[in-house]
C-alpha cells in the first residue's frame, strides 16, 4: 500500500491546503486557518492531531518554533504525484510560447532560444533546453563569404530548418572554391544524416577518388568537420536566471544562490538530467533533494521532452525554480512548450497533456 493511500479523505485534504499554501505565500500554515477553510468546520485542535500524524510520516515539519507547518520534500512529492490536479494554460499564455516560437525564421537554435525565454518568463523561473543533435537528412548546404577569412556555411534540413556555423577559410580563398565545395557537398549531402555524409564524404577524399582542387578540398573537409564537432553533443541554453534571486528560500542566504548558480554553470550535469528526460518520454519533475544537483539549492525542476518529425526525442526542454514552483500550472506550461516546438521541428500537432486528478 502506497503512503497516499493510507491517508484518509481529511488528513489528504490537510496535506493539500498546507501545500497549496505553501506555494502561494511560502509561509506556514496554522491550525486556526485551516480549520476554518473545511466545510463543515472543524475544530482548531482536530487539524492539530492530523497535522501532527502527517509530520510523523515525514510529510510535514514545522520551521524554527512556528506553530504553523510546511511541507517537507516528501510531502511535495506526495501531493505531485496523487492529490495535483493540473491546470489549463491560458489563452495569452499559449499566444505568448506560439509567437516567441514562430517569430525566429528556421533557426532551431534561435527558436529554442526563444521559447525558452519565453518559459522562464510566463514561469519566473531559470528556463533551460538542450538543443537537438542534426540527425536530421540535409537538403541544401552553402558557403557565403562574410570578409577575408570568414565564411558563413549555412545548412538547410529536409524539414527546412536552417543552421549556421561560421568557418574560417584562407584570406586569399576564391570564389569559384566556395561554389565548387558547395556543389561537391550538396551532391552527397541530400537525404543523408550528417554522419552518414561525413563517413561517405572521408572515404572518398581518403580513396583520392575527387578531382577538388587543395583549396577546395581543405573547405570541404573543415566544413564537415566544424559540423560534426559541434553535434556530436547536444547544446545548452540557459535563460533568466535573474528570476531566481528574489525566489529562493530567505533571500539573503548566500549559499542557496551560490549553490543554484553553480548548478545552473555545471552544463554536463545539466545535459545529463535533459537526457533523462528523453528516454524517459514525458514530463519530468525533480524536488529538492531528489535532484543533487539543486538539492543544495532547495530548487525543484520540471523538464519535458520534445519530439522531431520522426517522432524521435532530440531534446528537452524546462525550467528550475524554488520548491514551492506552482506545479499546476507550470508542469502543463512545460509540457506545451515541448509539444510546440516538436510541431515547428516536424513533428505532429500540439495536444496539451490531460488534466490529472486527485
Amino acid at each position: 500500500m502506497s503512503m497516499l493511500q493510507e491517508l484518509n479523505e481529511r488528513s489528504r485534504e490537510v496535506l493539500r491546503q498546507i501545500v497549496e499554501s505553501y506555494v502561494e505565500n511560502g509561509e506556514p500554515v496554522g491550525s486556526r486557518l485551516l480549520a476554518r477553510r473545511f466545510e463543515p468546520a472543524l475544530s482548531p485542535a482536530t487539524i492539530r492531531n492530523v497535522m501532527a500524524d502527517l509530520e510523523d510520516l515525514g510529510l510535514l515539519f514545522s520551521p524554527h518554533t512556528s506553530a504553523g507547518r510546511l511541507p517537507t520534500e516528501t510531502g511535495l512529492r506526495l501531493f505531485v504525484d496523487g492529490l495535483l490536479e493540473l491546470g489549463n494554460l491560458t489563452e495569452d499564455e499559449r499566444n505568448n510560447i506560439d509567437t516567441h516560437c514562430q517569430t525566429t525564421g528556421n533557426s532551431v537554435e534561435a527558436m529554442l532560444s526563444e521559447a525558452t525565454d519565453a518559459l522562464s518568463g510566463l514561469s519566473q523561473c531559470a528556463g533551460l533546453v538542450s538543443a537537438p543533435k542534426s540527425e536530421q537528412p540535409f537538403r541544401h548546404i552553402e558557403f557565403v563569404a562574410l570578409s577575408p577569412g570568414r565564411t558563413l556555411v549555412v545548412m538547410v534540413t529536409d524539414t527546412g530548418m536552417v543552421e549556421n556555423r561560421l568557418l574560417a577559410t584562407p584570406p586569399d580563398l576564391p570564389a569559384s572554391a566556395l561554389v565548387s565545395a558547395a556543389n561537391y557537398l550538396n551532391a552527397r549531402l541530400a537525404g543523408r544524416t550528417l554522419l552518414e555524409a561525413q563517413n561517405a564524404i572521408e572515404r572518398e577524399l581518403q580513396d583520392h577518388r575527387t578531382q577538388l582542387d587543395e583549396l577546395t578540398q581543405r573547405v570541404v573537409e573543415e566544413g564537415v568537420a566544424i559540423w560534426s564537432g559541434t553535434d556530436k553533443q547536444a547544446s545548452l541554453i540557459v535563460r533568466g536566471q535573474s528570476n531566481l534571486l528574489g525566489e529562493l528560500p530567505e533571500t539573503g542566504d548566500l549559499e542557496h544562490i551560490r549553490a543554484l548558480f553553480q548548478a545552473l554553470e555545471t552544463k554536463e550535469e545539466l545535459l545529463r538530467l535533459l537526457n533523462r528526460a528523453e528516454e524517459a518520454g514525458g514530463v519530468q519533475i525533480f524536488i529538492g533533494a531528489e535532484n543533487p544537483l539543486f538539492g543544495l539549492s532547495e530548487c525543484s525542476m520540471i523538464i519535458a521532452p520534445y519530439r522531431n518529425g520522426e517522432a524521435q526525442c532530440v531534446g528537452a526542454i524546462g525550467v528550475v525554480g524554488p520548491t514551492r514552483l506552482n506545479y499546476a500550472r507550470i508542469i502543463p506550461m512545460v509540457d506545451y512548450t515541448a509539444r510546440v516546438i516538436g510541431k515547428l521541428l516536424g513533428g505532429t500537432s500540439v495536444t496539451p497533456m490531460k488534466r490529472r486528478h486527485g
